[in-house]
């Protein structure tokens, strides 16, 4: 029995079984949303549905900025209609990603957040006090530029943190 190899730019057709991939981006920035009613205008355009449930998620993500787990999100918006279920959430968060309105990131050791795409950004996280920083996308432009030029691999900084230790813990760790 053939083994496939898994799903890479060489070969982009093969499906290794790993549904935690992330959806396709979208390709460029459609537009610049601002409001709750912005993004469901772009979802109406991108023939969605303007449902109670994305309603919900969406004034969560707008009234309570940060990064929130869909576990997290869920909550708030069954705060408001408790038959919303997760998965559900899920969906939403996924086509919500899709048209480039949120994006996830994976801080660490918890499950992946999600947050709004308008000033995207890095993220620290220390692995000592779990403290997240937020770092500007400059901060990453030698490491992508290394990766292009060296491994002809394009990154993402968006979707991942880098770890270490923050300056609290090592002052603490030095004195």
């Amino acid at each position: 029995m053939a083994v496939s190899p898994p799903l890479c730019a060489r070969n982009p057709d093969t499906y290794d079984g790993d549904v935690s991939k992330a959806p396709e981006p979208a390709e460029t920035p459609v537009r610049n949303v601002e409001t709750v009613d912005d993004v469901l205008s772009l979802v109406r355009e991108h023939g969605g549905r303007v449902t109670s449930s994305r309603r919900l998620l969406l004034h969560a993500l707008f009234d309570m900025p940060g990064h929130r787990s869909a576990e997290e999100l869920t909550e708030l918006v069954q705060a408001q209609a408790p038959d919303i279920h997760l998965s559900t959430v899920y969906r939403n968060l996924e086509e919500l990603e899709r048209l480039g309105v949120v994006e996830h990131a994976h801080l660490g050791h918890g499950p992946a957040t999600y947050h709004l795409s308008v000033g995207a950004h890095g993220h620290f996280v220390c692995e000592e006090c779990g403290a997240m920083l937020e770092a500007a996308d400059e901060l990453f432009a030698g490491l992508s530029a290394t990766a292009r030029d060296r491994f002809g691999f394009e990154i993402n900084p968006h979707h991942f943190a880098v770890l270490g230790r923050c300056r609290e813990c090592q002052e603490a760790a030095q004195g």
